[in-house]
């Protein structure tokens, strides 16, 4: 089967750094669907890891996290799914990756493509979706948390990036929140709108004031998707006494920022249900399937900004370009080999 890795990790601007390959098609085993990739999306994990994970000597490093394809072969244990039927999903970080003709995957982890959307539009949703949900309904409980005196509000910095995209729908759609979202261009701040956010702050400038100018009141919570290090400070003066706090990415912080005001912090990582193969593990497999029946609903819509072309060394390499020079709207998308 064709497919596109590495062997070396690199800048992209290496000629080497993703290449076309040819593999041997895998079989599915166990709990595993055997999926025949239609389209992937492209997220900032797939550069990070491009950057700096190296695969084991003489093997290929495969990359990919979001894919919407048709399951073709299901394994011996595997119940939830049939030949035939369209999937949508974000895959394991031990396992290869999608960026190949045929994707094996463990059908706990797979939803049902919601029908009202085409391969691409569909697999820009899986990874940011879960992100956004885990973190706004098991992580934060934004629905039925009460943090006593504060703004029934949410802030969510980066909004118009893949995650905060989702976030914000997702927020505005399934809750009672006051929806304020962070973005820094004017198309930015657009798409923030667009997507249903009430109110839009720069992450440019200081965001306590902005936010306290608003006049809603100090936020119950906040869901910071991207430069945390940056911006933790300003979070730290907005957020309520008892608030809630989580985050995505890695920093270097000094955590004793929120300690005066009892800040709860909660870190999101959307690979550990598979990683640990945790007894909840199916419940990213019903959290997408709910999502489809939004998105067929026309309560939510998909984040695609751009499909650059087939699947492809040549076009992955221009999605790994534009993401690492940090000014994507929404998701990029390859669809088709």
């Amino acid at each position: 089967m064709h497919a596109i890795g590495y062997r070396i990790p690199l800048p992209i601007e290496e000629p080497q750094s993703l290449v076309d390959i040819e593999l041997p098609q895998p079989a599915a085993e166990g709990r595993d669907l055997l999926v025949a990739v239609k389209a992937v999306s492209v997220n900032p994990i797939d550069t990070k890891v491009r950057r700096s994970v190296a695969p084991e000597a003489d093997q290929w490093k495969v990359l990919g996290w979001d894919a919407a394809g048709v399951v073709v072969e299901t394994g011996p244990q595997a119940g939830l799914f049939r030949p035939g039927d369209e999937v949508y999903y974000a895959g394991a970080l031990a396992r290869p990756g999608t960026n190949a003709e045929f994707h094996r995957v463990d059908e706990r982890i797979v939803g049902r493509k919601p029908a009202t959307l085409g391969w691409a539009e569909a697999a820009a949703l899986p990874l940011t979706a879960i992100t956004a949900w885990e973190a706004l309904f098991d992580r934060l409980d934004v629905a039925n948390r009460i943090v006593a005196g504060a703004a029934p509000a949410v802030l969510i910095v980066g909004g118009a990036g893949g995650v905060g995209s989702i976030a914000i729908q997702l927020a505005c759609r399934l809750t009672h929140l006051a929806v304020i979202a962070t973005a820094s261009r004017p198309e930015s701040r657009q798409w923030a709108l667009d997507l249903g956010a009430h109110h839009v702050v720069d992450h440019g400038l200081p965001l306590a004031d902005q936010v306290a100018a608003l006049g809603l009141g100090a936020p119950a919570f906040v869901f910071c998707t991207t430069h945390t290090q940056v911006h933790a400070p300003e979070i730290a003066r907005l957020i309520a006494p008892q608030g809630c706090f989580a985050l995505i990415d890695s920093p270097v912080l000094d955590f004793n920022l929120f300690k005066q005001k009892s800040v709860s912090i909660h870190w999101e990582l959307m690979f550990t249900r598979s990683m640990f193969e945790t007894a909840d593990m199916g419940e990213q497999g019903a959290l997408l399937n709910r999502v489809a029946q939004l998105v067929d609903a026309g309560q939510v819509r998909t984040t695609l900004s751009e499909t650059l072309g087939s699947i492809d060394a040549a076009n992955l390499k221009r999605a790994h370009e534009r993401i690492e020079g940090g000014h994507t709207r929404g998701k990029l998308v390859l669809e088709g080999f």
